[in-house]
Formats: structure tokens, sequence, C-alpha cells
């Protein structure tokens, strides 16, 4: 798998069909092309993830994911600094915003790619400074998109989500994987 949260990185483990999965760091820039639609950031970064990696494994399915949020008209990346996530959150504070999350499975046996784009639709609660802070502190999620790492605390800044796969907004839709691997030929069952 590439794309991996920095605590991932390195890791090997195996699936629950006894496949072993390797995650690794593709290190890959995350830029913006001019005028690129946010779905269309989050599928071509996903698919790149997967490609990046692809060389250094044989008769693999490689899983690429990708993530990018979208509030208040304007794309939130992964904020990097304190700064830009009191901005963003700050942003967001009682409104709504999409978290478009893709995945792409590439299989190195024939160079075919799957992938699918996932939107999370979030509503934040009202939140102060105070709160901000806080979570900021106790999380510190400048590599997630949009400052909300919904696996942890970031939980108790939403409001409501809405979606088809409550997975997406952790960052890997795992119902979409589920059917992008069953379409490579390969069932997790």
């Amino acid at each position: 798998m590439s794309s991996p949260p920095p605590r991932a990185t390195g890791a090997n483990c195996s699936s629950g069909s006894g496949s072993r999965l390797t995650v690794t760091d593709p290190g890959l820039a995350e830029e913006r092309l001019p005028g690129e639609a946010p779905q269309d950031m989050a599928r071509r970064l996903a698919q790149a993830k997967s490609l990046a990696v692809a060389s250094r494994f044989h008769d693999a399915l490689i899983i690429g994911c990708d993530q990018v949020a979208v509030g208040n008209g304007e794309v939130l990346g992964k904020p990097g600094t304190r700064e830009n996530a009191v901005r963003q959150l700050r942003a967001l504070s009682g409104r709504e915003a999409v978290f478009y999350t893709a995945v792409c499975v590439h299989n190195t046996s024939d160079g075919s790619s799957r992938e699918r784009v996932v939107p999370c639709r979030v509503t934040f609660r009202e939140l102060d400074d105070g709160t901000i802070e806080r979570y900021l502190a106790r999380e510190q999620p400048y590599d997630c998109a949009g400052s909300a790492k919904a696996e942890g605390l970031g939980i108790a800044l939403i409001a409501k989500m809405e979606g088809e796969d409550p997975n997406a907004l952790v960052g890997l839709p795992l119902i979409a994987l589920v059917d992008l691997l069953r379409e490579q030929g390969f069932n997790v069952l």
C-alpha cells in the first residue's frame, strides 16, 4: 500500500485473506494542478502513488490512496503546520466540507489500474479557539486533509457525516477497495 500514515511507513503485515501487505511511502509531492477539480486531484494522486512504487513489486496489487477536502469553496490540503491547521479549522467551524477520498488498485502483472473517488460530506461543530488549540495540542493532524483526523480526536469536531463508505473519511474507502480488488481478480474472502 502506498500513501501510508507516518506511523505505518515500512510496515509489513498480513491481510485477513492471508496475503502479505507491505506499506511504503511513494515519496510523491502532493500538489494541485492549475484548474484541477478536487476529486480529479485525489484520483490523480492515488494513481500516481500506486504507480510510484509499482516497480518495487512484481505480481502484486498496489493500493494508492489520497484525500482532498473542500470547504467554503477552497481546497484544503494537508496543513503541514499548526498555523495552517488553525486557519483551516476556523474556516470549517460550523460549516460543511466535502472530503474526496480516492483509492487506486494497480496490477503490476498486467499494468492495469482501477480507481474510485468516494465523497464524504462532513458538517463541523462550532469550534472556538480553545477547542481548536486543545485539539491541535493533543492530535497534531498536520498530515490530514482539512486538519480533521476523524479516526482520532478529530471525531469530536464533527457534528455529522454523510457518505456511502464510513471508512472514506479516515482515508481508505474499504467498500470501494473491496470492489476494486475484486475487479482485479482478488477476492478478500
